[in-house]
Parts: C-alpha cells; sequence; structure tokens
C-alpha cells in the first residue's frame, strides 16, 4: 500500500486514502488475508462486499465479492464429528435420508438437506467447528488489519463499534436464539399469505444446529427476467415489509444480502431465510427514524438535520460545511419519497451520484464518525432494499406506502 502511495507521490500526485485502498493489488491482499480468518472475520468481509454492493467501485466490488464466493465447507468426517457432538452418536437412525454435500455455505456455517424417519423435509444448518470460540480473537484481527493497512484515521475510535460487533456476532453464532427470532417472525407473518417462513423444529436445534423446515425457492434477482408486473409486486411487498419491522413490530432482519430472499414460482410467494442477524429496536430509533423520514419527504431540511444528528448520522460537532453535504447526499437518496405515484427504480441514476458524493464525503476523515450501532444495521437494511429495488428495476409507490406511518 505505501509502495503505491510513494508511486502517485513520485507523479507528482497525492493519493487519497480511496487511492491507497482501491488498487487492486492492496484489495487482493486486504481480501487474502480475511480469506484465511474463518468465522466472524469471514462474515465481516461478506457483509462487506454484500453491504457495499453498487456503492464501491466496480474492480473492489469485483475483488471483494470473492469472499461470498470462495466460502468453504467441511469434509464429511468433521461434519459427522460435529453432529455427534450435538445430537449424540447414533443420529442417523432419526433420519431417512441426509445429503452430506451442503445445499448452501456461508461464513459460520453450512446448509444440509435431511429427512427424518417421520416424514418432516428439513434444511439443517450446521456451524463450523470453533466459530464461537475465534470470534473475538477474529474481530481483533479485522481491527489490526484496519489499522495496519490506514483505512481508518487513527482519530476515529471504533472500540465501541467492535466490542458491538463481537456481540453481535456472538448472537448470530448462537442457532437457538436464531432459531426464536424465526419462530417470532413466523408468528408476525402468520396473516401475510405473500410470505414464508421457515418452521424451526426445537427437537433438533441446539446452539451450533439449526433445524427449520426446508422450503423451495429460485434466488431473488431471476426475478429480474419476470414481468414488470411481478417485479414490482414484488419490491412492493418487500418495501412494506421493511416499514412493519420498523414501525409495527419493532423488531427487523437486519441483513439484507439477496441470499436471504427466495421465491417460489409455483405460489409466487417470498421466503424469508437467516434470522441471525434479527434484533429488536429501541423505540427512540423508531421515533427518530419517523422524524427522519417525516422531513425528508417534506423536503424540510433543519428538521432533518436535528433527526440526524439525534438518530447519531454525525457528532454533533462535526463541521457546518460537511454536515450540509451530508444532508445534500441524504436529500438524494430521499427522492424516491418525494415522488407522487411510482418511483422507477431503474431510471433513477441515483446509485452512481450517492456513491461519487459518498466517497467524496468519506476522503475527509475529520468527518468520520461511529453512529450507533442500531443506526448501522437499519442502515444496512434500507441499502439493502434500495440495491435490490434498483436490481429488479421496479416501480413502486413509496410514498404512499410510507405515510400510512407517518
Amino acid at each position: 500500500m505505501l509502495a503505491d502511495g510513494a508511486k502517485q507521490l513520485s507523479r507528482g500526485k497525492r493519493p487519497t486514502v480511496g487511492d491507497l485502498l482501491m488498487t487492486p493489488a492492496n484489495a487482493i491482499r486486504v481480501t487474502e488475508q480475511l480469506a484465511q480468518l474463518r468465522g466472524a472475520a469471514m462474515k465481516v468481509g461478506q457483509l462487506l462486499s454484500m453491504d457495499a454492493g453498487e456503492m464501491l467501485p466496480p474492480d473492489l466490488a469485483d475483488i471483494l465479492a470473492r469472499l461470498r464466493s470462495d466460502a468453504r465447507h467441511m469434509p464429511e468426517v468433521q461434519l459427522r464429528a460435529a453432529l455427534n457432538r450435538r445430537w449424540g452418536r447414533g443420529w442417523e437412525a432419526r433420519f431417512e435420508t441426509f445429503d452430506f454435500t451442503p445445499m448452501a455455505a456461508a461464513s459460520i456455517g453450512q446448509v444440509h438437506r435431511g429427512r427424518t424417519i417421520d416424514g418432516r423435509d428439513l434444511a439443517i444448518k450446521v456451524q463450523y467447528p470453533g466459530v464461537r470460540d475465534s470470534i473475538d480473537s477474529d474481530v481483533d484481527n479485522i481491527a489490526t488489519l484496519m489499522r495496519v493497512s490506514g483505512v481508518v484515521p487513527k482519530t476515529l475510535d471504533v472500540t465501541s463499534i467492535l466490542s458491538e460487533a463481537k456481540r453481535q456476532l456472538h448472537e448470530e453464532a448462537d442457532y437457538e436464539r436464531e432459531g426464536r427470532y424465526l419462530a417470532r417472525f413466523g408468528a408476525l407473518l402468520a396473516d401475510q399469505a405473500d410470505f414464508r417462513v421457515p418452521e424451526m423444529h426445537a427437537d433438533l436445534t441446539r446452539p451450533t444446529v439449526l433445524a427449520m423446515s426446508h422450503v423451495a425457492g429460485v434466488p431473488i434477482e431471476t426475478l429480474a427476467e419476470a414481468s414488470q408486473e411481478e417485479r414490482d409486486r414484488i419490491v412492493t411487498l418487500l418495501v412494506q415489509l421493511l416499514l412493519r419491522e420498523l414501525f409495527e413490530f419493532g423488531l427487523m432482519q437486519t441483513d439484507p444480502n439477496f441470499a436471504n430472499y427466495l421465491y417460489d414460482p409455483d405460489t409466487r410467494r417470498i421466503v424469508l431465510l437467516d434470522f441471525g442477524a434479527a434484533r429488536d429496536l429501541p423505540p427512540a430509533i423508531v421515533e427518530g427514524y419517523r422524524r427522519l423520514l417525516r422531513a425528508g419527504m417534506a423536503a424540510d431540511r433543519e428538521a432533518a438535520r436535528q433527526a440526524a444528528l439525534d438518530i447519531g448520522f454525525f457528532a454533533a460537532d462535526a463541521d457546518a460545511g460537511r454536515q450540509d453535504e451530508a444532508m445534500a447526499l441524504f436529500d438524494l437518496a430521499m427522492e424516491p419519497l418525494r415522488q407522487p405515484g411510482p418511483f422507477d427504480f431503474s431510471q433513477t441514476g441515483l446509485t452512481a451520484p450517492l456513491r461519487e458524493q459518498g466517497m467524496a464525503l468519506a476522503e475527509d476523515r475529520s468527518f468520520w464518525h461511529v453512529p450507533p450501532i442500531d443506526t448501522l444495521f437499519l442502515q444496512r437494511k434500507f441499502g439493502g432494499v434500495y440495491l435490490l429495488a434498483s436490481r429488479l428495476k421496479a416501480r413502486v409507490d413509496v410514498r404512499a406506502m410510507l405515510e400510512h406511518y407517518l
């Protein structure tokens, strides 16, 4: 990284933080170091590649995407040992069939399909051995990598967010907790025929094993080839769900990874997966977002600024000029809320300006600030739904849906 900076200086150009980080060689080095860290560190790297999505320069996004596609799975002998520890020896007698080849692999576990002797068709998520024990050290390793690479300024105190990251990852590694959230969401959406949530099977669920009903579906991105009417319907449902999670449930599944949504072409239902990142929302945050969105819809810059401060988007002592730039970025992001009638996510041209202005603002390290963790998680979810709406080129009346809650 230093060598790349020296080359730019020799050409009379002062390198920016973005220049240093975004060079392919540096991105590859960072990616390779992250890939050597199993469990929590791998998950953090994968979240970086997903959450940033189209907000990152294409070269870096492609390189970081390797972290999502390069998840390794347990060999059968290791998988058997893990299940022996949790289910006891002889567990195979409870199954008519069990596929030892994973149907999906992720950062901290992999999913297998099995059919019990009493006829239940299950998806069984098994955690990689040692994940829970390595979370703290893995997050510390990422913190070291961030400091050494100069990705974050020394003046930025990330202690609180790293501590919270450890806590959240410990929660995500507790599959019994995930099972409880799975059941809660299933109950909350029981009256919604357009959604399906897998059913948790408690008799086979353990702290590192989650057994749930297997639900068929295709990746939600495949809807890019569906009719405009169907794409509009699906994204409308997801925006409605986002608003219900925030304003009705006070409970949100905060991981917007597209892999957490499936589409059943036979029933036209959306299948919701992976509730490890579900979290209850403090009432103060919910009301803060209500004020922020109300101000954004009304184009009330001063009310929006105060709401953003209350939520913790930026520090109260931040430079006034930089605050104005941040609020201009917010105004741009609020465009879908201000347009009466359906908003066409395929024609917005918002993604590139948001990325460019956001990265320009980020170059000023004096403005860097760690928002409260609830704000970070909510922004992840909002950003993920926006990117999916753009990917599917949906036309959605966001304003009409939001007015109901404001």
